[in-house]
């Protein structure tokens, strides 16, 4: 005995083919941590609330006649401060972003013996890296970022 598929079957058939196809890949993106993507900074409201006095402070940066230059050598990223302003009056944060993976996020205190500081190779791996510098020179506050393919 042959069994024939009425129109109505066939598109109940398609539309529970279709509603599992499409489930299957949710419950799989959900599921899979190969998928999983994260904030970009956990604190972004707070983060958010100071954006006006990060654009000031880079502003101030950005008009400066020396500002900060950065370069890779061979030991490592070589961070060079304005020579005019005094290397020992300067303070503040190093922080390098790595966008792939927060895992190597890390920021380094501002602490110069010259107007240079070092970024060692071993703790810098290949990539993408966003560097952003916060830092003071007596009571003015300057901020400088820069992505770089190390």
């Amino acid at each position: 005995m042959k069994t024939k598929i009425n129109w109505g079957t066939a598109i109940v058939i398609v539309f529970i083919g279709f509603i599992s196809f499409i489930l299957f890949f949710v419950i799989k993106m959900n599921t899979n941590k190969k998928f999983e993507h994260d904030l970009v900074t956990e604190e972004y409201y707070k983060k958010e609330l100071a954006f006006q006095q990060e654009i000031d402070a880079e502003k101030k940066g950005n008009d400066l006649i020396n500002n900060i230059i950065i370069k890779q050598h061979q030991g490592g990223l070589i961070v060079t401060f304005p020579l005019d302003k005094n290397y020992s009056d300067i303070s503040g944060t190093i922080y390098l972003y790595r966008p792939s993976d927060k895992k190597m996020d890390f920021s380094i205190p501002i602490l110069l013996k010259t107007s240079e500081y070092l970024i060692p190779n071993d703790i810098i791996h290949k990539g993408r890296w966003d560097i952003i510098i916060n830092w003071k020179y007596k009571n003015d506050t300057y901020l400088f970022k820069k992505s770089i393919t190390y």
